[in-house]
């Protein structure tokens, strides 16, 4: 994977632009000054990032995905992530018929549904999920593949299906790995 030089991730004019951020070259991202990026992130081939997103540290996005953070924006806490393929909007349109779709129509003719969305630390989101308006995904949850999540979980907890249903409690073993991980980065002090 060919990744986006230093001077062309400044170029870009993040918000905020942490360490060692990689994003692919033949990623998309389209409003990228509204964009915060951590330490350690990493978008990969073919993504489509727009709109307000805030990235914590070590987040990943894998290819084929697609973050539409718009007005309302998308928050991805540290150590969170989406697998191959997915989708996660911050508005959507209204299907019922009341009212016009698309982006060609003038606002005064359209219902969309505007609402911020929070993925907590430590969320993984499996391959070709989706994510709605007004999800908040607690800190340790899980979204298995190809589930769509329309209301917002319980901490640590796997959830699955479409619409995505809880299924058990989630381990909390890693957050002994993310303290060792963490503590490894320290520089030592004499």
């Amino acid at each position: 994977m060919a990744w986006l030089t230093n001077e062309q991730l400044e170029q870009l004019c993040f918000k905020k632009l942490g360490q060692n951020v990689k994003i692919s070259d033949k990623a998309s991202l389209y409003n990228s000054d509204q964009m915060e990026l951590g330490d350690n992130v990493r978008i990969d081939d073919f993504c489509i990032v727009s709109g307000k997103v805030t990235f914590g540290r070590n987040v990943h996005i894998a290819i084929f995905c697609n973050i539409a953070g718009g007005t309302e924006g998308i928050t991805f806490d540290d150590f969170s992530g989406l697998a191959y393929g997915c989708h996660v909007f911050s508005q959507s349109d209204d299907y019922t018929g009341l009212s016009l779709t698309n982006p060609t129509i003038p606002s005064e003719f359209k219902n969309e549904r505007k609402e911020k969305i929070h993925i907590g630390k430590h969320c993984i989101v499996g391959t070709n999920s989706l994510i709605f308006p007004g999800v908040v995904m607690a800190d340790g949850c899980s979204l298995g593949a190809m589930s769509m999540l329309t209301k917002s979980t319980e901490p640590w907890t796997m959830y699955f299906g479409i619409p995505a249903k809880k299924l058990k409690k989630r381990k909390t073993n890693l957050l002994d790995l993310e303290k060792q991980y963490l503590e490894s980065e320290k520089p030592c002090n004499f």
